[in-house]
């Protein structure tokens, strides 16, 4: 029962989260552009979301950088450039620690905001709130895996994890059995995640969809109009060198 549920969960439910995730995505694009937003209210305590947004996104950035970088890079690629799973370990826990810690402060100081402010609380829907909460927990289990790798220096642990996500990736069919033996905080951290995959479509995360990462590469100009007719052209944006 032990080994049918892990493959269950960690063999099975990956694609069920990843399909939601592709098409749902793409389903609510092409039939529900309106709802295709962030929802924002920063109109309503502009610096407390200014300094939790800020740090929310850059950590968790770093972090979702750091999870694919990590998982999906070959083994091999790192014993050629001769990192040693150790050393990948020690970076993963400093580099995801303090990433970590910067989107608790942010992701914190956007729940108080969200709960404890009448005006943005009367205008936050269930969902709003509920995938606030969801990614609050992630972080927190994310956080607790620390201690755990800490007591793994050899990285032969983080390997188990690669392996898994490798094998998930490449359609192995035997990718659960990688991580059966895990500790179940890494086991809720790896199904929370999957989770969130799961019920992206139907939040308000499908903005990320949008993010305007072309823009940075713009080499035209831009024509604004103002009300009164008069145009305002603004110089292309140089892409940092």
């Amino acid at each position: 029962m032990r080994e049918m549920l892990n493959a269950i969960v960690f063999g099975w439910y990956p694609y069920i989260c990843v399909t939601v995730f592709l098409f749902g995505s793409l389903f609510r694009f092409d039939r529900e552009q309106y709802t295709w937003r962030t929802g924002s209210s920063q109109l309503l305590r502009r610096r407390q979301l200014m300094w939790g947004s800020n740090l929310f996104h850059v950590g968790i950035l770093v972090i979702f950088g750091g999870h694919f970088v990590g998982l999906l890079t070959p083994i091999w690629v790192f014993d050629m450039l001769g990192v040693s799973h150790g050393f990948k370990q020690v970076l993963a826990m400093v580099a995801g620690g303090v990433a970590g810690l910067m989107c608790l402060v942010g992701i914190s100081l956007l729940t108080h905001r969200r709960l404890f402010d009448p005006r943005i609380r009367a205008n936050s829907s269930f969902g709003d709130t509920a995938i606030l909460l969801i990614l609050f927990a992630q972080l927190l289990l994310g956080l607790a895996t620390i201690p755990l790798s800490a007591g793994h220096l050899d990285g032969h642990e983080m390997v188990k994890f690669m392996n898994w996500a490798q094998a998930i990736v490449t359609l192995q069919p035997d990718a659960a059995h990688y991580v059966l033996d895990v500790h179940p905080i890494f086991k809720a951290h790896l199904t929370l995640g999957m989770t969130i995959f799961l019920i992206f479509p139907f939040t308000r995360l499908v903005h990320v969809w949008s993010a305007p990462v072309w823009y940075l590469g713009r080499r035209g100009y831009q024509i604004v109009r103002s009300r009164n007719g008069g145009r305002v052209v603004s110089p292309p944006v140089q892409p940092a060198e």
